[in-house]
């Protein structure tokens, strides 16, 4: 390789670099800050690490309810986004004249405000009489989430080649028997990545929970009251928690990727 292109690749790595400490300091910070037995925002000395403030969570009732409640409608959040994404780009696959309407209809919800579209949500979940709970912020989670399990999914249907239909169709199975015995192992890491991100998007998600939790409140919206209230170390460790959940959970998707490109075609 030339001069040129060394430096050419040294600067990509180095904007690469720089793009990625930008996006994860503040998550590190906060997760270095977790470990400070002192009742301040700062990083501990490697001497003062402790685990003081994860254990003092077993005794936040608020925010362990509030943790259960994220969970719980993240849980059902992705799994209803994964099934209705999987028939959405099924629909997909089967249309031709008036595919590209059907998929930026399935976008849609990507590109409206987190605000706009909880204050809507609310105002006609208020207009028919349904009570604010956990099932109007799944509903706001699952609008939220449903453009990109769909992404996720259709992008796995790239490794399901027509001429594996054809010839099961040749042995005389039937569509449904080509679905379950052809397309959906194919798909199914599209199917499991789908899930775990509509559940992340769904576990951290702010603005439209913030509109549509009724009584007991997500753990963003409480995490929100507590830091507005007064910053305590218990909250520094329950993001750090979190922050940990979720890079095990996108390096579950990462492996889950790798191993099916060094599957076996």
């Amino acid at each position: 390789m030339n001069q040129d292109g060394l430096l050419s690749r040294g600067m990509i790595w180095a904007i690469t670099a720089f793009g990625l400490l930008v996006i994860y300091a503040p998550p590190l910070y906060l997760l270095g800050v977790s470990f400070n037995p002192a009742l301040q925002p700062a990083l501990p000395h490697v001497s003062d690490v402790t685990l003081k403030w994860y254990l003092a969570l077993v005794g936040e009732k608020q925010l362990i309810a509030a943790l259960e409640q994220s969970l719980l409608v993240a849980a059902i959040t992705g799994v209803l986004a994964t099934g209705l994404s999987l028939l959405a780009a099924l629909a997909y696959v089967e249309l031709h004249a008036r595919r590209t309407a059907w998929f930026l209809t399935v976008l849609l919800p990507m590109f409206v405000p987190g605000v706009i579209q909880g204050l809507a949500l609310s105002a006609v979940f208020q207009r028919a009489g349904i009570k604010a709970g956990m099932m109007t912020v799944i509903g706001g989670h699952l609008l939220w989430a449903l453009p990109f399990a769909f992404i996720v999914i259709l992008t796995s249907f790239a490794v399901v080649r027509r001429s594996y239909l054809m010839a099961a169709a040749d042995l005389g199975a039937s569509r449904w028997q080509q679905f379950r015995d052809v397309t959906l192992p194919l798909i199914r890491p599209g199917l499991v990545s789908a899930f775990i991100f509509s559940f992340l998007l769904s576990l951290n998600e702010f603005t439209r929970a913030f509109y549509l939790a009724g009584r007991q409140n997500t753990l963003p919206v409480v995490l929100f009251g507590k830091m507005n209230s007064g910053a305590s170390p218990t909250i520094y460790a329950m993001s750090g928690a979190i922050f940990l959940v979720s890079v095990f959970c996108v390096a579950l998707v990462a492996a889950n990727a790798l191993l099916k490109r060094r599957a076996p075609q």
